[in-house]
């Protein structure tokens, strides 16, 4: 049984002046009820209209954004890419996954995966540092340095968390979950508490090795993940 299966636990009598009031009341009401959905639609439509340029977001991760034993289409950033433009939104996923990467190796390679038009990162590393049994102190740190990294170039930042597997440990588990939300908070960052919600666990939804979701997975992955990336491109159009 592999970690993530035992991981399973996720509103007419009238008289002229009220008359003359009531006509003047409605008018204010539609009036605002007119701005109130256009300024909707404005947001709404906020990274179409500001994103005619193609917008370049590195996807720097592990096996888990790489597409580990799938087809070159089925993986997290084809799917992503695919998502977001039948959304309307001109963006060009680089895939910077590696299977078997951790945070160090994240850390170490970030200079020549970073495409020079990057506008934003998503991170998802931190799985092989946990499966290893690394010190979380020490994910903690090189996710910092990728953050810190990151922001000096002017990138925004998406940071995608992990779960601990509960055989690690309370103790280990409990720092582990937090570093994720910690950093976000710190940094001020988008945040994805768990790229795998709705997915672990699932063998309809994952490869026979029970830890890598399968293409179908990767399509719920997308469809979950999809409203926080864009949070993270309105970001860079606002």
């Amino acid at each position: 049984m592999s970690y993530l299966q035992r991981f399973a636990a996720s509103n007419q009598s009238a008289t002229r002046g009220p008359r003359l009031m009531s006509v003047m009341v409605f008018t204010l009401a539609l009036a605002g009820w007119m701005y109130l959905g256009l300024a909707t639609a404005t947001a709404q439509n906020k990274i179409h209209a500001k994103s005619s340029d193609t917008i370049h977001l590195v996807a720097l991760g592990d096996s888990l954004t790489a597409g580990y034993g799938l087809a070159p289409n089925d993986g997290f950033v084809p799917q992503l890419q695919a998502a977001l433009a039948a959304r309307g939104v001109q963006v060009k996923v680089h895939n910077g996954g590696v299977s078997g990467d951790t945070s160090a190796g994240g850390l170490a390679r970030f200079d020549w995966v970073m495409v020079p038009e990057a506008k934003a990162v998503i991170i998802e590393l931190g799985a092989n540092d946990m499966l290893r049994g690394i010190a979380p102190e020490v994910t903690e740190k090189n996710l910092r340095a990728l953050i810190e990294k990151s922001q000096k170039r002017g990138l925004e930042v998406m940071l995608v968390g992990m779960y601990a597997a509960p055989n690690l440990g309370a103790v280990y588990g409990d720092k582990f979950n937090r570093l994720y939300s910690d950093l976000a908070r710190q940094y001020g960052l988008v945040f994805y508490p768990f790229f795998l919600d709705g997915v672990a666990a699932n063998p309809r939804l994952n490869l026979a090795d029970g830890i890598h979701p399968n293409a179908d997975g990767i399509k719920i992955i997308v469809k979950n993940i999809l409203p926080t990336v864009e949070k993270l491109l309105a970001r860079i159009t606002s």
